[in-house]
């Protein structure tokens, strides 16, 4: 299979699909690696690294699309790069496609099969290719916002440990997942004081026992979501489900009763939000906005920001699904393994998970029918 590792375009996005190491690995498999020229500089891999590695450099991206029979990206392509979808292409990149119906659209019209990384899925639930970089995510969620929380940038003006005799930073994180501990264990490390809001009691119990008790936590409910937000420095806002939209627990009326020179950062914006003020999504040029007083961080590539470390994180857990799609095809590939059968979103024209299709409105047809149907085709 000939594999294309394009330039990623997103905002202040220097993560890049595929490592020289990566490419290397397909190589020695037998397939061909297309990377645009410049495509890891910001992760700092140059064209160099990757030629000797066996890849090819292609200076135009259009090219790239076009001969690639997958496509591997880590941001969702954006609208200028609808119009290199050809029918047939595989995409293999991080979707979110519940929050972006035009893109889903734009999929299933050019007969594209977008497998997901954040719905790859293991049986006991876990998502192999979203938490690495969820834990960067959570980890930078508190740095961030204790960078807001200072006053230069419009913030409280609280230091998130406190020193003795001033009280540290109140720290409250909706959802116990990945991103959730992963920022509580920053927050805690800094000195603040951590809620934890997470609906789950066996994961209460979970985070009580790893912390040792030193991190409070609440049912997620909207009487205690409400007080909670009330007393917030920083917020986080942590959950996912898998696919879907992500809830809005936070309301607006919520948010205006928060301290003025608060800090939301809302990890979950890529999916929607779990914010109701979260109306917009900022970069890194430009993260946050002002709203009732209170700063809204809502970048939707937060780990694009340390690339390197993103970068490596991310492709230590996509190369070997990457090998698996590529020695095997989509449709070989998928019916040998079921956690990268739930990664597949949309497959020659149709939506294949159901929360995306609910999202976005459109119609449902399972992956097992149509490897079925496809079976009977090869059959008749």
């Amino acid at each position: 299979m000939i594999i294309g590792v394009p330039k990623e375009i997103k905002s202040s996005e220097y993560r890049v699909a595929l490592t020289p190491a990566g490419a290397g690995m397909l190589k020695a498999a037998g397939h061909e690696v297309l990377v645009e020229a410049g495509a890891g500089v910001g992760s700092s891999f140059t064209d160099d690294a990757y030629t000797a590695e066996g890849a090819t450099i292609i200076d135009d991206v259009k090219e790239v699309w076009a001969r690639a029979g997958m496509i591997m990206k880590v941001k969702e392509p954006l609208p200028e790069e609808f119009g290199y979808f050809h029918d047939g292409l595989l995409l293999f990149t991080y979707l979110h496609l519940a929050a972006a119906p035009e893109l889903t659209k734009a999929l299933v019209e050019k007969g594209v099969s977008g497998v997901a990384y954040e719905t790859i899925q293991m049986p006991n639930g876990s998502l192999p290719l979203l938490t690495p970089m969820s834990e960067v995510a959570g980890r930078m969620a508190v740095q961030v916002g204790s960078q807001f929380l200072e006053a230069f940038y419009g913030g409280r003006g609280i230091l998130l440990g406190g020193v003795p005799g001033v009280p540290p930073a109140e720290v409250i994180i909706l959802g116990g997942g990945i991103v959730g501990t992963n920022a509580a264990r920053i927050a805690l490390g800094m000195g603040a004081s951590v809620v934890i809001l997470e609906r789950s009691a066996d994961r209460m119990r979970y985070i009580d026992e790893v912390f040792s008790g030193r991190i409070r936590t609440l049912m997620s409910n909207p009487y205690n979501i409400a007080c909670a937000v009330k007393k917030a420095d920083l917020l986080i806002g942590a959950v996912l489900i898998p696919g879907a939209r992500a809830p809005h627990l936070v309301t607006e009326e919520m948010v205006q009763t928060m301290k003025k020179g608060a800090v939301i950062v809302d990890v979950a914006v890529d999916q929607g939000g779990t914010i109701a003020t979260i109306d917009r999504v900022t970069t890194h040029k430009d993260p946050v906005y002002e709203k009732h007083g209170v700063l809204h961080y809502a970048v939707a590539n937060m780990p694009g920001a340390v690339p390197r470390t993103s970068t490596l994180a991310l492709t230590n857990v996509t190369i070997p699904y990457a090998l698996e799609l590529a020695g095997k095809g989509l449709d070989d590939a998928v019916r040998a393994n079921e956690p990268l059968r739930k990664g597949v979103n949309t497959y020659k024209g149709r939506v294949t998970h159901p929360q995306v299709a609910s999202a976005v409105n459109m119609p449902f047809i399972s992956m097992e029918q149509l490897l079925e149907s496809v079976a009977f085709d090869k059959l008749s």
